[in-house]
C-alpha cells in the first residue's frame, strides 16, 4: 500500500492505494468531488477534465502515481469563475454532463491565452464531446469571457 499526496482545490489530500495506476478520477470522486464525470474512460470525451498544475488533463487516464505531488483543480475549486456565469448567460449547458469538462478545458486555455481567437477556442474544445449539440453556445460562452464580457 502506497500513500499519495496531492493538493486538490487548495487543500492537501492523501490517498492510500495498492494500485499506482488507479485513475485520478476515482480518487477525486472518492473525495466527494462529483462535478468531474466518468464519460468514456478512454480520455476521448473530456467529461473528466481537470486542471493539473494548470494544464487541462483527462483524469480518467492520469494514474494517481502521476498526480502525486501536483496541484489539481476541479470545477468545485474553480468557483467562482467568469466561465460559469458565461455558460449560464449563453445557455450553454443542456443536459450538463459535459459541462464540467468543457469549463475546465476552457479555463486551462484562458489561463494560458487570455484572448484566444474563436479558432483557438474551437481547437481547445475539440476533444470535449457534447451529445446535446450545445458546442456553439459553449464557444460563445468562452468567447464572451475572452472578450471581457
Amino acid at each position: 500500500m502506497a500513500t499519495y499526496r496531492l493538493r486538490v482545490n487548495g487543500f492537501s489530500r492523501t490517498t492510500d492505494s495498492d494500485d499506482p495506476d488507479k485513475p485520478l478520477l476515482y480518487v477525486l470522486r472518492g473525495y466527494g468531488l462529483t462535478a468531474t464525470k466518468f464519460g468514456c474512460g478512454l480520455g476521448q470525451c473530456g467529461a473528466c477534465t481537470v486542471l493539473v498544475d494548470g494544464n487541462a488533463v483527462r483524469s480518467c487516464q492520469m494514474p494517481i502515481s502521476a498526480a502525486a505531488g501536483k496541484t489539481v483543480t476541479t470545477l468545485e475549486g474553480l468557483s467562482p469563475h467568469p466561465l460559469q456565469a458565461a455558460f449560464v448567460a449563453e445557455q450553454a449547458p443542456q443536459c450538463g454532463y459535459c459541462t464540467s469538462g468543457m469549463i475546465m478545458t476552457a479555463a486551462g486555455l484562458l489561463a494560458k491565452n487570455k484572448k484566444p481567437s474563436e479558432t483557438e477556442v474551437r481547437s481547445a474544445l475539440d476533444g470535449n464531446l457534447c451529445r446535446c449539440g450545445s458546442q456553439p453556445r459553449v464557444v460563445a460562452a468562452v468567447m464572451r469571457v475572452a472578450q471581457g464580457g
